[in-house]
């Protein structure tokens, strides 16, 4: 019997209140749709068995470089974490697992997380190692690198650090393992490319030694920060030479706002679906940087062209097509429960249009040089509300209508925050 945090009859009255108008808009659209030759029952059942990762970090209140500012009933630990995360799948549907990280979300009884998730109704997605800062009971720092580390006991560190996870995710019934380094430099001269790329591909190898035979590696690219001269492993063609180099099991990790300004981070998709190495993603949006705002709150479009080219690859059935989808966010001025439910809303609802796209129309465009209808093709489908659909896959599968509406109609934040202890403003970063 699944946990419930908000009431299924508070649920039941607001989705009433909405079902009568929900039909009728489902029905006018599935009429539109269908003088396009797109059957919207088709379209809603591939939505309802749509899934992303939530965070497990993303449903505290996140920091900048400069100040946190704590929200009310802030989750204390991985317990009240995956509480929250239950939330957000019981109203949206759509985020059945949930991503940890470690040792943030580190306990002493796995047993005892398992069955946790397993009675709100959650699984556990890829686990995520931390090499990018340091915790109070570590020997060596990372101040200065971890797994590309000039000292041979720090990278050691690193990779027990990183066979830990893999443990942990083997007890949760995780099948992946991601990481991120923030290993790097900040002045010319400070660290040999050659040797620092070198010692870390040494270290991934023995990471990936440790890998059970049916669960991948995840390795993530990031263009700067922390270090803001030279990144190891910088960007999508660094992160292909390391997937290529550690073998079968190790793939490529999109975050959307690992990449400079302007990036076609749509071509860098094809490309790792072409050579069998997209991982999956880390979904987010941004306006200038690694912003991790909420997921097509700045560039929807964006979005929609990553899932045309997933969309394109899982119509023609790619070999060895199976990215994972994660959200990865920092929510400093809302209530981050409110933006993940936004979040796997607009992914969603990219895959949606996405499923829209006549594909035949679209490549005689492609072979005709017709630039102008090609891209209308796309956009035709970009703008089609998609709304009744997500709307109704949610509440066919139990969710709301309104996931945003009834999460405030429940009171669940004023109901947390009188159990949790409050926060105090502190230092930058993410919980």
């Amino acid at each position: 019997m699944t946990e419930f945090a908000i009431s299924p009859e508070l649920l039941a009255t607001e989705n009433d209140k909405g079902r009568v108008t929900l039909s009728s808009d489902y029905k006018a659209l599935g009429e539109q749709l269908a003088r396009r030759g797109i059957d919207i029952d088709t379209v809603k059942a591939k939505v309802a068995a749509y899934g992303v990762a939530v965070p497990s970090w993303g449903v505290g209140t996140g920091g900048t470089r400069f100040a946190r500012f704590p929200g009310k009933g802030e989750p204390r630990n991985i317990f009240d974490k995956i509480e929250d995360c239950s939330v957000i799948q019981q109203l949206t549907r759509a985020t059945p697992t949930v991503s940890l990280h470690i040792p943030w979300d580190k306990v002493s009884d796995l047993k005892e997380l398992k069955e946790k998730g397993n009675a709100l109704g959650l699984g556990f997605d890829a686990v995520n190692s931390n090499t990018f800062s340091d915790s109070p009971d570590q020997a060596h720092s990372y101040k200065y690198g971890s797994l590309s580390h000039v000292d041979a006991a720090t990278r050691q560190q690193a990779i027990d650090h990183n066979i830990e996870c893999i443990e942990i995710g083997k007890a949760l019934g995780s099948k992946a393992l991601t990481v991120w380094i923030g290993d790097g430099s900040n002045f010319p001269g400070q660290t040999s490319f050659t040797k620092s790329f070198e010692r870390y591909l040494d270290a991934m190898k023995k990471v990936y030694a440790a890998l059970p035979e049916d669960w991948k590696v995840f390795t993530e690219h990031k263009m700067f920060e922390p270090a803001f001269y030279s990144t190891v492993v910088q960007d999508w063609g660094t992160n292909y030479l390391i997937a290529q180099e550690l073998g079968p099991k190790a793939h490529c990790l999109v975050d959307l706002g690992h990449h400079a300004p302007n990036v076609n981070i749509e071509m860098i998709v094809a490309r790792l679906i072409q050579f069998k190495k997209l991982g999956g993603f880390h979904f987010n949006d941004s306006k200038y940087g690694d912003d991790d705002l909420d997921t097509g709150s700045i560039d929807p479009y964006r979005l929609f062209l990553v899932f045309n080219e997933l969309v394109d690859a899982e119509t023609r059935h790619a070999e060895g097509f199976a990215p994972a989808h994660m959200l990865d966010q920092s929510h400093n001025v809302t209530d981050p429960i409110e933006s993940l439910m936004n979040s796997a809303t607009e992914v969603s609802r990219a895959y949606a249009q996405a499923l829209l796209v006549d594909r035949k129309a679209l490549e005689g465009y492609q072979d005709g040089n017709d630039a102008l209808m090609a891209t209308e093709t796309l956009k035709a489908a970009f703008r089609t509300d998609v709304e009744p659909i997500l709307a109704m896959a949610r509440l066919e599968n139990g969710g709301a209508i309104t996931p945003v509406a009834t999460y405030r109609k429940s009171g669940y934040r004023a109901k947390v925050a009188a159990e949790r202890p409050e926060s105090k403003s502190g230092g930058g970063g993410i919980v």
